[in-house]
C-alpha cells in the first residue's frame, strides 16, 4: 500500500468519526460526569428562583387588562363586516 491509500483511509476514518460524533459523544459525556454537572447547575439555578405571591386585587386587575387588550384586537370578522 502506498502512503496515498493510507492517507485516504485515515481521512475516511476521521470523516466517519466526525459524522457519528454527536451520537457517540452522548455516551462518553455520561461517563465523564457531564450529566452530574448539568444536574448541579440546574439545582443551582432552581435554588435562586422564588415564588411571587399576588393578591386577589392584582389578579383581577391583570384579568381585566387582558380582557381589554383582547377586546381591542382586530378580528377576521371585523374585516369581513367592512367588505
Amino acid at each position: 500500500m502506498s502512503w496515498l491509500y493510507i492517507a485516504l483511509l485515515a481521512l475516511a476514518v476521521l470523516a466517519v468519526i466526525g459524522a457519528e460524533w454527536p451520537r457517540l459523544g452522548g455516551r462518553f459525556e455520561h461517563r465523564l460526569g457531564a450529566e452530574a454537572r448539568r444536574r448541579r447547575d440546574r439545582a443551582r439555578r432552581k435554588a435562586s428562583l422564588r415564588v411571587i405571591q399576588t393578591t386577589d386585587a392584582e389578579q383581577l386587575d391583570f384579568a381585566a387588562s387582558v380582557e381589554r387588550d383582547l377586546a381591542s384586537l382586530p378580528t377576521t370578522e371585523d374585516e369581513y363586516r367592512r367588505n
